[in-house]
């Protein structure tokens, strides 16, 4: 196959995600209300491969999205309610000791709920230190081990996790390593008047609210194997290189870097960055991104992976000030 035919190729396959992921986007919004943002990014994350980190009060449609996200995508779904009493094993499985009729015992593996393509961990900060490790080691290396027996999770697997940012009290916070194994922290805001009017409407009645399958699995691997293959400018990795670099404060020209900033991002971040523009492109019908993808994803991306000094926050300097900050020279 020349250039010439695996690029009309490329954009062939890329138009028909576009048109499949507009499809979903429209699914999911009859569903989700007011919520359009929130639906983007989370479906950037996907098609990048990684997890989400959803940050929002009760009652703003968090567990409804990724229900209705595994309904449209084709992924088996599964939820954990995460408690301070919930075990490593309650999420991984655990081997138990059966005996057969002829006397003979051994173990057999029982799966946990971690074993699906599409996990939602509701309340991540009220599971123990030692639950939050199990369920991250998953997320990372994509397997779970078990008595010594490693045991593959399903392809694709994705974990979307949420936390109510009000109650702190018997919550155990994220360490900032285990933070970085998601792609991005999503903020969820309350949806607008006209939103919520459409919503108690909708809800309040007899509609029937279903949605179709619109994708399935293999679909959703070969969408993520599509973005990888977008190609990418010189001016977007440089202003990756150059928003994620600025941000760490040994090294940073930015004074309210050096003066706030207690640790910034690693390069994960600059790998998460570049998948997620990449994704984003997809999304909106583009066969490559530009510098206002990395604009648009920076605070979702980032704001994660830094922290504040203790004297910044005492003068109310918030993270994503700090990052608009880094973003000013891009725009």
């Amino acid at each position: 196959m020349t250039i010439t035919d695996q690029t009309r190729q490329f954009v062939a396959e890329a138009e028909a995600l576009g048109n499949s992921l507009e499809s979903v986007r429209e699914h999911l919004g009859r569903v989700v209300f007011g919520q359009r943002a929130v639906i983007d990014q989370t479906l950037i994350s996907l098609l990048a491969g990684g997890h989400v980190l959803l940050i929002g009060v009760p009652g703003l449609a968090k567990t409804l999205l990724v229900e209705t996200l595994g309904t449209v995508l084709g992924l088996e779904d599964k939820r954990i309610q995460c408690t301070p009493d919930l075990m490593p094993g309650d999420i991984l499985g655990s081997e138990v000791l059966e005996e057969s009729d002829a006397g003979r015992r051994s173990f057999r593996f029982i799966p946990g709920p971690v074993f699906c393509q599409l996990l939602m961990a509701d309340e991540i900060n009220r599971a123990s230190p030692r639950t939050q490790s199990a369920l991250l080691q998953a997320m990372q290396e994509r397997h779970v081990s078990v008595a010594g027996h490693d045991h593959p999770l399903p392809a694709p697997f994705h974990v979307l996790a949420t936390q109510n940012p009000l109650e702190h009290e018997g919550t155990y916070p994220l360490p900032e390593a285990q933070l970085d194994r998601f792609l991005m922290q999503i903020d969820v805001p309350y949806p607008d008047r006209e939103a919520e009017r459409r919503m108690i409407i909708a809800t309040t009645g007899t509609e029937d609210r279903s949605v179709p399958a619109v994708l399935t699995p293999a679909a959703l691997l070969a969408a993520q194997h599509l973005v990888r293959r977008v190609p990418v400018g010189e001016s977007v990795v440089e202003a990756i290189l150059s928003l994620v670099r600025e941000g760490r404060p040994e090294s940073s020209k930015i004074p309210e870097v050096r003066a706030g900033v207690a640790w910034g991002p690693g390069p994960r971040a600059s790998q998460a960055l570049m998948l997620a523009c990449r994704a984003r492109a997809v999304l909106e019908g583009r066969l490559a991104p530009s510098v206002e993808d990395v604009l648009a994803l920076a605070r979702p991306v980032l704001r994660h992976r830094m922290a504040l000094n203790f004297a910044a926050r005492a003068d109310g300097v918030t993270i994503d000030g700090i990052i608009d900050t880094l973003c000013a020279p891009l725009a």
